[in-house]
């Protein structure tokens, strides 16, 4: 076969497991199997229902490691789809189905990398590992940050990390994902007195006693960003309240709440802050916080400059660097001290109905991924 036809050959293979999160359905024994068949080690580490796997080639110097997910998210009504999502089906050079570019497409270059990279360097200096977890579109408590946990007791660090989320915007390699915002949400119950609402002496409507707290949350500047990160934003997602009855004043309202923050302010001084605005309106309320990651960034050293320089071997084209859109695993990867980008397909579809991946993208990316293998453990 070809570079396009093995690839794809992967991706497909890939596409047929309906690994709707947590589940794997096969995935990760597909990868496996292929990664032990050129000599990687491979340790299964399943968590609650999770499944994960570490798998390493090589015994000495640095490590780059390929993490990614198997599981997907569901794929909605099928009747909607043009094609069925778990049959991968090729028309007109674009390949479709669920998973296509988040991730498995990216899964099958890095097979396909590595296969090519070790049958060229058997002996290759430094190490490769893989990090795969069933359980990134989920939850994400049993899995990448599990296995980060097991590396440490194994007092195994990461060197470079390359994460294959769909990091491009317009065609393959015009972006990569240097950093990610950190990820504060809070759930905001505000009590009030519930009552008839003929009698609004009698009662105390939380809605109307938020009202005010809220324009000032949302109002605040909380920092004006940095020269890697936009602006902190806090958005409110959801408000809830009241009975159903159009006669009743509501006891309560609850209200979730996200920030999405830079590295120019931390995660205490955002709660911090918070509490000191709703305190100014003397409300009676509570706060449930809930940390989904800190924000991190890789600054232009090896991992980022290689990233740079086999995109723009492969794609004529310099990348841009940016820490936009929402959370990847990298969150979990990068306080340990590891370089982490992501690089990966085009977004455009992730998450539709009709997800999509140029089959010409495939062999190109897969040849991102040997160069910078090339560039990070061979010279």
């Amino acid at each position: 076969m070809n570079d396009v036809e093995k690839t794809l050959a992967a991706c497909c293979d890939l596409i047929r497991m309906p690994s709707v999160t947590p589940a794997d359905a096969g995935c990760q024994d597909y990868m496996i199997q292929r990664l032990s068949s050129i000599g990687f080690e491979c340790d299964k580490l399943p968590f609650g229902n999770v499944s994960n796997f570490w798998a390493e080639r090589g015994r000495h110097g640095p490590i780059l490691v390929f993490a990614g997910h198997t599981d997907v998210v569901p794929p909605g009504p099928a009747s909607e789809w043009n094609t069925p999502p778990f049959e991968p089906t090729v028309r007109n050079g674009v390949l479709y189905g669920r998973g296509s570019a988040d991730m498995k497409s990216s899964l099958a270059a890095m097979l396909i990398a590595c296969e090519e990279f070790v049958a060229a360097h058997p002996k290759h200096p430094g190490r490769i590992g893989f990090l795969i977890t069933s359980d990134e579109e989920g939850p994400a408590v049993d899995g990448t940050v599990k296995v980060m946990k097991w590396l440490e007791q194994r007092d195994t660090p990461i060197d470079w990390c390359l994460v294959g989320e769909p990091s491009s915007s317009e065609i393959l390699g015009d972006v990569i994902k240097n950093g990610r915002r950190g990820s504060l949400g809070a759930t905001l119950t505000i009590r009030g007195v519930q009552g008839h609402i003929a009698y609004p002496q009698l009662a105390r409507n939380p809605i109307h006693d938020m009202l005010p707290a809220l324009y000032a949350l949302t109002a605040e500047v909380w920092d004006e960003g940095n020269e890697y990160f936009p602006p902190t934003s806090l958005q409110v997602s959801n408000i809830n309240a009241g009975t159903g009855a159009t006669n009743v004043i509501p006891g309560e309202i609850e209200i979730l709440i996200n920030f999405r923050f830079s590295t120019a302010v931390s995660e205490n001084d955002l709660r911090r802050r918070t509490e000191a605005i709703l305190n100014a309106h003397s409300l009676d309320y509570t706060l449930n916080w809930q940390l989904s990651g800190q924000p991190f960034l890789t600054s232009p050293a090896a991992l980022v400059e290689a990233t740079v320089d086999s995109v723009r071997e492969v794609t004529g084209q310099t990348p841009e660097l940016s820490t936009a859109g929402g959370t990847s695993d990298g969150r979990f990867i990068a306080p340990a001290g590891a370089q982490v980008v992501e690089l990966g397909p085009a977004n455009a579809t992730i998450h539709k109905l009709n997800e999509q991946v140029l089959v010409s993208d495939l062999p190109k990316l897969a040849a991102i991924y040997r160069g910078i293998m090339e560039r990070l453990l061979l010279q």
